[in-house]
């Protein structure tokens, strides 16, 4: 049985422990024997409609019993980042819930006169109205974030838009790139890794997206496996020219291969 040598393992959330409101059967008792046998592990989301908190908060109503302090979401990240930038003015594209991680940081949210315009998945919120303040504040000299730019997500009934179709819309309308602080980005690696404890060389990170998850990974130089589960679908891995270190049924089955 193919086998992978990792130490330490960066896990995605949303369609790896649970899909929509159901968790993965064998995901709670993966996570327990990883404990016992001394895997360090975090869990990294590029999840941008919930904040850190309500995450955990979440994830214990699923049985999941992950402390907020091993969950890293690009808000969280980016909220670091501009802590470091005092008195900067933000535009929000976003569930108001991922708000709270950018105010415990202390930065300002305003609709004028911004630094920079950050967009998540704001569901419902993407509204015409909201979308063309975005854009004017670009044309007017803001910068741009991206928390994500996923394509899609996997929910009860189907897959569903993610923020990445919106950031591209707005890049297209004004000219202007987006800095993208989720996966697949480098840094959103290099902040979960620092975290962890671990070198690159001897993590592996778990999820089912084979871009954003596997494709981030590998390029951060980690090993990368996929899970058939979630948004996984079989012609996006044939279309991404992205070849996985050990592709799962489920992320029960990881326990076979360590």
């Amino acid at each position: 049985m193919e086998t992978i040598d990792a130490k330490a393992f960066l896990i995605d959330l949303d369609g790896v422990l649970y899909v929509d409101k159901n968790p993965i059967f064998g995901a709670k008792e993966t996570l327990a024997r990883l404990e016992e046998m001394g895997y360090r592990y975090r869990f990294i989301s590029n999840t941008t409609s919930k904040s850190r908190r309500t995450l955990a908060t979440f994830l214990a109503g699923l049985g999941f019993e992950i402390p907020e302090e091993k969950i890293l979401t690009p808000a969280v990240v980016a909220a670091e980042r501009l802590r470091s930038e005092m008195g900067r003015r933000c535009f929000f594209i976003t569930r108001r819930d991922v708000l709270d991680d950018f105010e415990d940081a202390g930065v300002v949210v305003s609709d004028e006169k911004v630094d920079y315009v950050v967009v998540g998945d704001a569901e419902a919120d993407f509204t015409y109205e909201r979308l063309n303040r975005a854009f004017r504040l670009v044309m007017d000299g803001s910068k741009m974030i991206a928390l994500e730019k996923d394509r899609h997500w996997m929910g009860a009934e189907g897959l569903n838009l993610a923020a990445g179709p919106f950031v591209s819309a707005l890049e297209y309308a004004s000219g202007v790139e987006a800095e993208v602080v989720g996966k697949p980005s480098p840094q959103f690696f290099e902040v979960a890794l620092r975290d962890l404890g671990a070198s690159a060389e001897e993590a592996a990170m778990i999820g089912d997206d084979i871009t954003s998850d596997v494709g981030g990974a590998k390029a951060a130089g980690m090993m990368g496996i996929l899970v058939r589960t979630g948004k996984y679908r079989v012609e996006a891995v044939d279309r991404s020219g992205i070849v996985p270190d050990l592709i799962l049924g489920s992320i029960a089955e990881l326990l076979d291969h360590i």
